[in-house]
């Protein structure tokens, strides 16, 4: 079996690479991966097509097909979706520093769209959360703790991203957004999704922009700080499961289940 040639490698990350071919995004998936976490990707995709339908204001790559492509190792997993062309949001805050306030206005209205959705089939975000949890390094009592949090949390139905980020929308050319990466998307409370935002920035080292995020679409989805505040041990202790080393000890100092009372 000859090894694929794709026209262009988009970018390289753990455990993935991502390609360009024609009109295709090719998502190569190495051996470590679970084939279900594969398969429960390109299902999460293919619901949130559903959900969105014809919604102008939101768009995602369409899912062509989930295969198995030849790599210079073997045979190996791939998600080929469509392929968008343009520049992530996150690069062109990069370029275009001025013009950093209008792209987090737009970023923040997406999120909100998006989680003006009912999540009809996707996972529950709960359920992740409490698997996840138990799935940390953390000892006994603060499992218990983040537990007991989580169990008094609101049990909300609404289409959270997951890993909602600058780098996962692309706008094309003609200034129209796409969302993407859609692996780790649940029905849940729309305010963990925020938290994880939040998270996220803080993660890069973008900690003033974290902060103007949390102010900016607390005001716009009329949601108090202190709402959001409350999940982030929650997430912060989920995200540590799979965080690299370097990140390990940052998520630790946010899973304090006191901090935010």
């Amino acid at each position: 079996m000859s090894t694929s040639v794709f026209e262009e490698t988009i970018a390289a990350r753990e455990g993935k690479t991502i390609y360009r071919d024609g009109g295709k995004t090719i998502k190569i998936f190495e051996s470590g991966y679970k084939t279900s976490d594969i398969l429960n990707e390109a299902l999460n995709l293919a619901r949130v097509e559903e959900i969105v339908g014809s919604d102008i204001g939101l768009n995602v790559p369409k899912l062509l097909e989930v295969t198995k492509v030849a790599t210079s190792s073997g045979e190996a997993w791939a998600i080929i979706t469509e392929y968008i062309p343009g520049k992530t949001m996150s690069e062109l805050m990069k370029t275009s520093p001025d013009k950093k306030d209008e792209y987090l206005h737009a970023l923040i209205d997406l999120q909100i769209t998006i989680q003006s959705k009912e999540g009809v089939g996707l996972h529950k975000l709960h359920d992740k959360m409490k698997r996840k949890i138990n799935e940390t390094c953390f000892d006994a009592t603060t499992r218990y703790e983040l537990q007991t949090r989580l169990g008094g949390m609101p049990k909300h139905t609404k289409m959270c991203h997951g890993d909602f980020c600058p780098s996962n929308i692309i706008i094309t050319p003609d200034g129209v957004p796409y969302i993407i990466d859609w692996a780790h998307a649940t029905q849940g409370n729309a305010s963990a999704d925020a938290a994880r935002t939040y998270l996220l920035f803080n993660l890069q080292g973008n900690h003033d922009l974290a902060e103007e995020y949390l102010t900016r679409y607390s005001k716009r989805a009329d949601i108090a700080r202190q709402t959001i505040q409350k999940w982030l041990p929650i997430v912060a202790a989920s995200q540590s499961v799979k965080a690299k080393a370097e990140e390990r000890e940052f998520l630790a100092s946010w899973v304090n289940v006191v901090e935010y009372e």
